[in-house]
């Protein structure tokens, strides 16, 4: 098929790969962006993993911690400058709320009013977008973190603990490394077998031999593992320790919930046994 331009600035913008390395990809792949990504990936050319799929809309996340319920809401408009408007921050606090009182199901829906009108005084195309409610069945504490800009937060609950330092520091965690899940028995399969493949392709283009390649393979993807899980990633304040590390008497993360504005948000992840 023919590759556009376009095409090419796109791969090239999500992959920072060469112009011409863009082209041959979509070349190679019938035009297809994902699996160009993939294939720029083998050939070692781009860290498309950390690169694709960057937030591209403006606006704000909502967060509300109140007691043992958390919510995240996702409020999106076209500039930076109505993001920053008061009015536009209050809106987003406002619907922050709605979901911590009425669940995340529903939530465009209920505030469109509110969306409208506020359309109507700033004059810019706006909408809402995702939310997520979390509530602790046990005792226990919710962290939350928003990054300065607020483009990305994040909402962890743990239970058998009250420290709060320890529940933001984790929160803070999972807003900068952005773990695929808790742990390795909760990554779906098909990201594992994607990963596996692309390993085993970039371990055969550095023209390792054939009979130790799945070896090879086998301790990349244990790195992966650790770099994607988030009790056992490296913590961010002291890389000697892992994140299990900091629980201690009992405590265990539960669930927990990052969105970055305009991506896809991470899956709950489910409780670690």
């Amino acid at each position: 098929m023919s590759i556009s331009a376009a095409m090419v600035k796109s791969l090239r913008d999500k992959t920072g790969a060469g112009m011409m390395d863009c082209k041959k990809a979509l070349a190679e792949n019938n035009g297809d962006e994902e699996k160009a990504i993939d294939w720029l990936r083998q050939k070692g050319l781009s860290k498309a993993a950390k690169k694709a799929g960057r937030a591209t809309t403006e606006g704000l996340i909502g967060c509300l911690v109140e007691g043992k319920v958390g919510a995240l809401a996702e409020f999106k408009c076209e500039t930076d400058f109505v993001a920053r408007n008061e009015a536009f921050i209050a809106l987003s606090h406002k619907f922050a709320a709605d979901v911590a009182a009425n669940g995340a199901e529903g939530f465009a829906d209920r505030v469109a009013g509110d969306v409208t009108d506020c359309i109507a005084t700033l004059g810019e195309n706006m909408s809402a977008g995702r939310a997520a409610r979390v509530e602790l069945a046990a005792d226990g504490i919710i962290g939350s973190y928003v990054h300065s800009n607020g483009k990305i937060g994040v909402l962890v609950a743990i239970e058998g603990s009250a420290d709060a330092e320890l529940a933001k520091n984790i929160a803070m965690q999972v807003a900068a490394t952005n773990p695929v899940s808790l742990d390795a028995s909760n990554i779906p399969a098909d990201l594992i077998a994607r990963e596996r493949e692309i390993h085993r392709q970039k371990t055969l283009e550095e023209g390792k031999p054939e009979n130790i390649v799945d070896k090879i393979v086998d301790g990349r993807m244990q790195k992966f593992f650790k770099e994607v899980t988030l009790l056992d990633q490296p913590y961010i304040r002291d890389d000697k320790m892992a994140v299990k590390d900091l629980l201690k008497g009992g405590a265990k993360i539960v669930q927990f919930v990052r969105f970055a504005l305009g991506e896809d948000a991470t899956p709950e992840a489910e409780e670690a046994e």
